[in-house]
């Protein structure tokens, strides 16, 4: 065994310890390589931590390469095929780009790098895709939503603050007693306060002239003029009988 095929063999058992069930070795006619030597094909999924493991992806890559007679030193033939929903447009992109990074990579096992490339160049792709679908979503029901509804300005706010305290203070006022709501309407005068009005509206007392202890003073002179007064009506009615 040639030191370039011992590096082969090592490569391989990694390739499967690591990859599992998504490696496998193919049959050279369906590898669509043209050579006659050993050919695997490696399965690929877009790196997407969004994705439910448990959920099909909606693509699949198949990764496919065998060794040439120097390998490393000179790169492997690849090939890419569609497992499920990858353009031939988007694979023919892969492909060249996988080719491109092996060039860069000689000299070393590379098939793990080409494998981790493949899976970023595929999730870019995917990635695309789907916020495109999703952008499209948003707007078609931001579309739906907006006609049916009315924007939000300063001036429509404020109406609709002013009609909510309105309601709520018509509401507040349904629970009061009726006693309360009528407090402000309806108040009982005293004595003093009646003659004070009266004695305002006559001219007897000036509003707004003087100070308060003069208005106290002249108040109570009224009082006592006026009992003086009633006495004396009640005295002549005595001796007129």
């Amino acid at each position: 065994m040639t030191e370039y095929s011992q590096e082969q063999a090592m490569e391989i058992q990694a390739l499967e310890a690591i990859l599992m069930d998504d490696f496998k070795e193919i049959h050279s006619g369906e590898s669509g390589l043209n050579t006659s030597n050993r050919c695997f094909q490696i399965t690929l999924s877009p790196q997407d931590d969004e994705l439910d493991e448990s959920s099909t992806t909606p693509v699949q890559l198949g990764l496919i390469f065998s060794h040439t007679e120097k390998y490393p030193d000179e790169p492997p033939l690849l090939n890419v095929k569609s497992i499920r929903g990858i353009q031939v447009n988007d694979l023919r992109t892969l492909k060249e780009k996988l080719e491109q990074e092996a060039s860069e990579n000689l000299g070393m096992p590379m098939i793990y790098t080409l494998v981790t490339s493949a899976q970023e160049l595929l999730s870019g792709i995917f990635c695309e895709d789907v916020n495109a679908e999703n952008v499209e979503e948003e707007v078609a029901k931001v579309d739906v939503i907006i006609p049916h509804g009315e924007p939000v300005t300063v001036e429509t706010f404020l109406t609709w603050r002013e009609r909510l305290e309105a309601e709520l203070a018509l509401e507040q006022a349904k629970l009061m007693p009726e006693s309360a709501l009528s407090a402000h309407k309806e108040k009982k005068v005293s004595g003093r306060q009646w003659f004070d009005q009266s004695g305002r509206a006559k001219g007897a007392l000036p509003a707004n002239e003087g100070t308060d202890d003069e208005e106290d003073d002249d108040l109570e002179d009224d009082e006592e003029d006026m009992l003086e007064h009633y006495l004396a009506e009640k005295s002549d009615s005595s001796h007129a009988t």
